[in-house]
C-alpha cells in the first residue's frame, strides 16, 4: 500500500525482455534507504517487489499481464519515473490510499497554462469514468492528484510548480500516456451495491445511493 506521495524520481539503468516478462532495473537513493530484497516499490504507480538492491538502484521483475495493462513496456533507458516506497504505520498519509494496482492507461488531450497552474485533461476508457468524481483523487503514475472537473470520459487535474517538478507528469504532454488507478473505496461501494450474491439471495444492502450521498460520499 502506498500514499502517493512520491518520495523520488529515478531513472531506468537497464530494460531486460524476456518472454515471462521484463526486468527494470532503476537508479534511486530514497527509495532504497533501509530496504531489503522482497520490499515494494510503487514506479510510475506499479507496485513491483525489488529483487536485487544495490548502492544506488533496485532491479524488479515485470510479469506480463502488468506489461499489458501499464505503460511500463514503453519506458526506455534513461526515462525519469515516479517512485514511492510502501508505507507502514508510522507514515503520514498525505495523499489518498493507493494499492499500485494500475486499472488503465490514460490519455492527454490538453494541457493548459492557468496562472502559474498546469491543467491536464485526461481521457479514459468510459468503464473507468464511474470512479472519477470532482475533488476525489486519482493516482496519475503513482502519484496522488486532486481530480478538477470530471465530463463523461475525461477528467482534468491542475498541478502547481512545486507538483510540476517532483512527478514525471510536470514534464509530459498532449498525446502521452499516464498509468491510472482509480480510488480504492469507489471501487468496494460499487462491489457491494451491485453484489450478485445479495441479488440471488434476495437481501438488501442497507448501503444505497441515498446512504452514501447523505452521509457526503457522494
Amino acid at each position: 500500500m502506498f500514499t502517493g506521495l512520491v518520495e523520488e524520481m529515478g531513472s531506468v539503468l537497464a530494460i531486460e525482455s524476456t518472454p515471462n516478462g521484463i526486468r527494470l532495473k532503476v537508479k534511486c537513493l530514497k527509495v532504497i534507504e533501509n530496504s531489503r530484497i522482497g520490499d515494494s516499490i510503487a514506479t510510475n504507480g506499479v507496485c513491483l517487489t525489488a529483487v536485487e538492491i544495490g548502492k544506488n538502484y533496485f532491479s524488479a521483475d515485470v510479469m506480463n499481464e502488468t506489461v499489458r495493462r501499464t505503460g511500463l513496456k514503453n519506458l526506455k533507458i534513461g526515462n525519469k519515473v515516479n517512485l514511492e516506497k510502501s508505507l507502514t504505520l508510522q507514515t503520514p498519509l498525505g495523499g489518498h490510499l493507493v494499492t499500485g494496482d494500475v486499472d488503465c492507461e490514460g490519455l492527454i488531450i490538453n494541457l493548459i497554462n492557468d496562472g502559474f497552474a498546469k491543467i491536464y485533461k485526461i481521457e479514459l476508457p468510459k468503464e473507468y469514468m464511474k470512479f472519477i468524481v470532482e475533488k476525489g483523487r486519482v493516482a496519475i503514475d503513482g502519484a496522488s492528484l486532486t481530480i478538477a472537473t470530471v465530463e463523461e470520459t475525461s477528467f482534468t487535474v491542475s498541478i502547481i510548480p512545486h507538483t510540476q517538478n517532483m512527478i514525471i507528469l510536470g514534464n509530459k504532454k498532449s498525446g502521452d500516456k499516464v498509468n491510472i488507478e482509480t480510488d480504492l473505496i469507489g471501487k468496494f461501494v460499487e462491489k457491494i451495491l451491485l453484489s450478485k450474491d445479495s441479488k440471488e439471495n434476495g437481501s438488501k444492502s442497507s448501503i444505497t445511493g441515498n446512504f452514501l450521498l447523505q452521509n457526503g460520499f457522494i
